[in-house]
């Protein structure tokens, strides 16, 4: 799953983890997802499509409860798929969010919980992030850059 190594700059040209093509792909994966999502107390949909090491993709969206708590976000939702099916190495996650019936003009990024479960599964500085307002118009991040210093399964094991 995740060794010591350090981690290289990158994996394709000019430093990027995932090509362009391959980015406004899952851009539009989910972007595509966020049109499934349960969100009737927010209203603020949003999408998520993880890319595995496998090149599979994973979509899922957030949904919401009356309770609040037993909500789940979408970045989540998509993790949860994957690793239920036995996935366990992942490359990428693009995000798309915004309010119900509007045009997405922020970037939404994961929020806290949804950043440490991507710690739990992914290498900080091989992990990339896309937070997109339209499938041409996104931004990348490392997971290093998005949760530094965190805590993970390393600092649970004897060294």
């Amino acid at each position: 799953m995740r060794d010591n190594e350090p981690a290289k700059a990158g994996c394709g040209p000019d430093g990027a983890f995932t090509d362009e093509a391959t980015a406004e792909m899952l851009v539009v994966a989910a972007i595509a997802a966020r049109e499934t999502a349960y969100a009737p107390y927010s209203g603020f949909l949003v999408g998520a499509a993880l890319l595995t090491e496998d090149g599979q993709i994973y979509t899922g969206c957030n949904v919401e409860n009356a309770a609040f708590g037993p909500g789940n976000c979408a970045e989540r939702t998509a993790f949860f798929k994957a690793v239920s099916e036995g996935k366990r190495q992942f490359r990428a996650i693009a995000v798309a969010g915004g309010l119900k019936e509007s045009e997405m003009t922020d970037y939404t990024y994961p929020c806290g919980v949804c950043r440490q479960v991507m710690a739990e599964f992914c290498r900080p500085d091989r992990f990339e992030i896309i937070v997109a307002r339209s499938a041409h118009d996104y931004r990348r991040k490392t997971l290093r850059e998005l949760l530094p210093d965190s805590f993970g399964p390393a600092h649970l094991r004897p060294r």
